[in-house]
């Protein structure tokens, strides 16, 4: 696992923040640049942060001639590569909980009492092994709490932008819902496949996990078809490439290689100590 993890953080530092700064400048570029019509709202959210990825959006469309749809895929993936960085923190940091897995459960067999002291003691060893292990168990809440404020800005200029909303890309109008269910259908599948991908590589499965994979496309796909096409076109895209992400940053054939591979020199180790042992008798 330790090779792995090497490769992941060389990963993060030498590829993700460059590919991050660069997506932000072509986003800075494009807003600065279109000249077209924008709405405008008020205050400090839709009248400043709204108002910018609108003009952002268009920008990046204009590049395109104009393809709304085109524009939306183009930014949607600058938005991914901009998170890039804490993604592929946060996919380090899951990693590694998944690894300490079966210490942390032995320690809940350990301090299966509930009273106050033995709670506490459970915890100062739960704080003993994340420090060891160098995990942060709220690592995988600051993407989050980054994310969230990036994509409500990109719904609500979405929302707000006639252009997007009048626009057309291939079968469907961007404003209005997808009469073939196709994109929804899509962002549905491609949830599934980067949910499965994350559970195939977990040294330990459970039926929250199991669920979750199964009950996230679901819910992605009555999302889907309840908006307009041209956020069901994001999705899909999103979520397109998050699979490719998840694959390279959580690829589990190369996590079980891993695993395997530390498992058989711990046992090739203990294979050493007996033996070791054995001679020193004779």
């Amino acid at each position: 696992m330790e090779t792995f993890t090497k490769t992941l953080k060389k990963f993060v530092f030498m590829r993700s923040f460059p590919l991050a700064v660069i997506a932000l400048i072509v986003m800075i570029v494009a807003g600065i640049t279109y000249s077209g019509p924008v709405g405008s709202g008020s205050g400090l959210w839709s009248g400043v942060i709204v108002y910018a990825f609108s003009r952002s959006i268009l920008g990046v469309s204009a590049w395109l001639g104009n393809n709304y749809g085109l524009g939306i895929i183009a930014y949607t993936i600058l938005i991914r590569l901009l998170i890039l960085p804490l993604m592929a923190n946060q996919t380090e940091s899951t990693i590694k909980m998944q690894e300490i897995q079966p210490e942390l459960q032995a320690l809940q067999k350990k301090y299966s009492s509930r009273d106050e002291e033995s709670m506490m003691a459970m915890q100062a060893e739960q704080k003993a092994l994340y420090k060891a292990a160098g995990v942060n168990p709220f690592a995988s809440f600051i993407p989050l709490l980054v994310q969230l404020p990036i994509l409500m800005a990109l719904y609500s200029a979405i929302q707000s932008t006639q252009a997007l909303q009048h626009g057309t890309f291939l079968w469907v109008q961007l404003g209005e819902r997808d009469p073939y269910f196709i994109l929804p259908l899509l962002a549905a599948v491609f949830t599934f496949l980067s949910s499965y991908i994350v559970m195939a590589g977990q040294p330990e499965k459970n039926g929250m996990t199991t669920a979750m994979t199964f009950l996230m496309p679901i819910m992605i796909f009555i999302f889907a078809i309840n908006v307009p096409s041209v956020l069901s076109l994001y999705w899909v895209v999103s979520n397109a490439f998050q699979v490719a992400q998840t694959w390279t940053l959580q690829n589990p054939i190369k996590l079980r290689e891993q695993r395997e591979a530390k498992k058989q020199a711990e046992r090739d180790r203990q294979r050493a100590i007996r033996k070791a042992k054995r001679s020193k008798k004779r």
